[in-house]
């Protein structure tokens, strides 16, 4: 598995995420915003959490619109993985990768704490490893993180099985609980929490060791 992790300024979780990718067997390639492709054969490809460009104008706007996110939204629309963590769920969803949007959280406050996480399908790439209805402890970190989308587009990700993770125990006022979904091709992942945060024991956990393994597996086998 090849993967690139895309930094931008603000980025404070791609170190984090490199080291998952590389745990589960990936090589990894820093990718610096201001790059206009991606390394020739990546897989898949990561976007960080963190706060790029500060968070000004909308969580995630300005980067969805750097050079490197061209190129990105190119490899998603040949059929490359992308995964979206936290502000990379707000940057996927502001390039139009993944519908809906990430809001202020419902009391107004960043929320920083492990929270359980309901599997909702396991038939994607990234969660085969789980099983449907399992529940995982996944840190969060965020101040936008309430996920909302119109109705329609709220029935059309539950009557397509792309919700991916919802909470068990709603921290932010996210629609349907939604914690994390799949685009139409079930190869692009949006999810709030932190996941690269929960694969160390180090870090108090490892559940999210699995989603990692699930998306090495897939790619080494394809």
């Amino acid at each position: 598995m090849r993967a690139a992790v895309v930094v931008f300024p603000g980025s404070n979780c791609d170190r984090d995420l490199a080291v998952a990718f590389e745990q589960a067997g990936a090589e990894v390639t820093m990718v610096w915003h201001k790059e206009s492709e991606l390394p020739q054969g990546v897989d898949i490809v990561g976007i960080p959490g963190g706060f790029s460009y500060g968070d000004y104008l909308r969580c995630g706007a300005i980067a969805a619109n750097s050079p490197i996110c061209k190129s990105v939204a190119a490899h998603a629309g040949r059929g490359g993985y992308v995964m979206g963590i936290c502000n990379g769920f707000q940057v996927l969803t502001e390039t139009g990768l993944l519908p809906g949007a990430l809001l202020r959280n419902a009391g107004l406050k960043y929320i920083c704490k492990t929270v359980g996480l309901k599997v909702e399908t396991s038939a994607s790439d990234f969660t085969t490893v789980y099983n449907a209805g399992d529940v995982v402890d996944i840190p969060i970190a965020h101040h936008d993180g309430n996920y909302f989308a119109d109705a329609e587009t709220i029935a059309a990700l539950k009557g397509e099985d792309r919700i991916a993770f919802t909470y068990t125990e709603n921290p932010n006022g996210a629609q349907a609980d939604i914690a994390g979904i799949l685009s139409d091709n079930r190869r692009v992942l949006g999810m709030m929490p932190h996941p690269e945060r929960a694969a160390d024991t180090g870090h108090g956990g490892t559940d999210g060791t699995a989603l990692f393994r699930a998306l090495a597996g897939a790619l080494t086998t394809a």
